[in-house]
């Protein structure tokens, strides 16, 4: 009798785990999926509309908004700022946090401890604001305050993540391939840029997703080193300036609108850097 009962409930607990996940797994798709169709319904309505929430749906499609958005924000000059800022980071970051990863990875030299214990704390010790008037005063001295320079130095300089990434995928490359280059006559440096590099391809497509998306959706440095320079704010900083119109109105409609269009350019670096997931999840599965 008790071996039935425990035949019995076999494929109930199955059963039950399966609908548990996939009531999970909808709940997830729900919460995430639902706040960019109330942007994408909300850059179509009007902005008393909006207001008032009369519903999810507009009653008149209003395409316009994207039109005005556009005309209203210099919203091509503000995209070419975003895309200067995030491609210029990402490529330093990448540079500066694969070199450091490699040399950690395969030299041994004094210090090395305390500089990862280093870069370990700048990603769990979060000061915020407090070194907005440092930072800003280092670029002025270097006279970088009035460009988007300074700001790029500045993501770049916070490459932990990325190090901690790349240091996992160095890990996994052999060190018999080092040898090899170096018997071949191959230097270090000239090993790491013609070998190694090329097999980190995954690892650098991942993490230049990461400090891409950092660095486009970037708020309060490019606010801080636009303030004088209008011309140089991004896309996150000009689309706040979408809230209010000329006469003191509310236009959330258009920062909707606005948002829709920002985010088009981190929809194509996501379908690029697909590739990289797919062979970071087959590495995985295979070791």
């Amino acid at each position: 009798m008790n071996q039935e009962v425990e035949k019995t409930k076999g494929p109930i607990g199955k059963w039950a785990t399966r609908i548990l996940v996939l009531v999970f797994l909808l709940a997830t798709t729900i919460l995430t999926v639902f706040p960019l169709i109330m942007m994408m319904t909300g850059s179509l309505m009007s902005s008393s509309e909006l207001m008032t929430g009369s519903g999810i749906l507009p009653e008149s499609w209003k395409f316009s908004n994207y039109k005005e958005a556009w005309d209203q924000t210099n919203f091509a000059r503000f995209t070419w700022n975003s895309a200067f800022l995030s491609i210029a980071s990402t490529v330093g970051t990448l540079l500066v946090a694969a070199m450091a990863a490699y040399v950690v990875d395969r030299r041994e030299f004094p210090g090395k401890k305390l500089y990862v214990a280093v870069q370990a704390s700048t990603m769990f010790i979060s000061v915020g604001a407090v070194v907005l008037r440092p930072q800003y005063d280092l670029m002025v001295k270097l006279h970088l305050n009035n460009s988007l320079w300074g700001v790029i130095l500045i993501l770049i300089s916070a490459h932990a993540t990325t190090f901690f990434i790349l240091t996992g995928f160095f890990k996994s490359i052999p060190r018999d391939l080092d040898e090899a280059a170096m018997i071949d006559g191959s230097g270090f440096v000239r090993t790491f840029y013609r070998v190694i590099l090329p097999l980190l391809a995954p690892g650098l497509g991942v993490s230049g997703l990461f400090a891409f998306r950092h660095a486009w959706n970037e708020y309060i440095l490019p606010l801080v080193f636009t303030m004088t320079n209008p011309h140089l704010q991004t896309l996150t900083v000009g689309l706040a300036n979408l809230r209010y119109g000329s006469s003191a109105a509310m236009q959330t409609n258009l920062m909707l609108a606005g948002a829709c269009l920002s985010v088009l350019p981190m929809l194509v670096v996501y379908l690029v850097a697909n590739k990289s997931f797919m062979q970071m999840t087959a590495g995985s599965l295979k070791g």
